[in-house]
């Protein structure tokens, strides 16, 4: 792993895969084929702080549910991406039609269809669950498995050395 602190100073955009990341990788298969997945609520308060801070947050995954759209509106994130077979194609896009250069961005993955975008970010991540080829290639291993708060690890970490996460000063009592 590289120095990765020092490039957490350039990261705008947040770019995280859902299954295994933002999940645990458990999808319930319920009437009608409906896939439910749970959430962390931590990484949920995260996503949502990062957001209103300025913050550009992106979900590409190949998974695809309503219910996954719907969690990340809750969150106002609206760049979300599902049932995507090229990651790498729709990243380039993403990155084109957004201005963005790599070293901007940090993207989370935690498998193999995550590895080509992890090789052209700023900031490559994932979960301590990650699959062995991920962890191989990336800057930064959170502590946290996927869907266990890796995203809040992250998320919190940049915005931490930005001075933009919590400021008990700022609660009146």
């Amino acid at each position: 792993m590289s120095n990765y602190k020092e490039k957490l100073q350039a990261i705008t955009t947040f770019i995280f895969d859902y299954d295994g990341v933002l999940t645990d990788g458990t999808v319930l298969v319920v009437n009608e084929n409906e896939q439910l997945r749970t959430a962390n609520v931590k990484d949920g308060y995260a996503l949502q702080y990062a957001v209103k801070k300025g913050y550009r947050i992106c979900v590409i995954s190949g998974g695809k549910s309503a219910s996954m759209t719907d969690r990340m509106k809750s969150l106002g994130i609206t760049d979300v991406f599902l049932g995507v077979d090229n990651k790498l194609a729709l990243f380039q896009e993403y990155m084109s039609k957004n201005q963005l250069n790599k070293a901007e961005v940090l993207y989370m993955g935690d498998d193999i269809p995550d590895y080509e975008v992890m090789l052209n970010v700023g900031v490559a991540s994932c979960p301590a669950d990650a699959a062995n080829e991920i962890k191989e290639i990336a800057d930064y291993i959170s502590d946290a498995n996927g869907g266990k708060g890796c995203v809040r690890d992250i998320i919190e970490q940049v915005l931490r050395l930005h001075d933009q996460w919590f400021h008990k000063e700022a609660f009146h009592w």
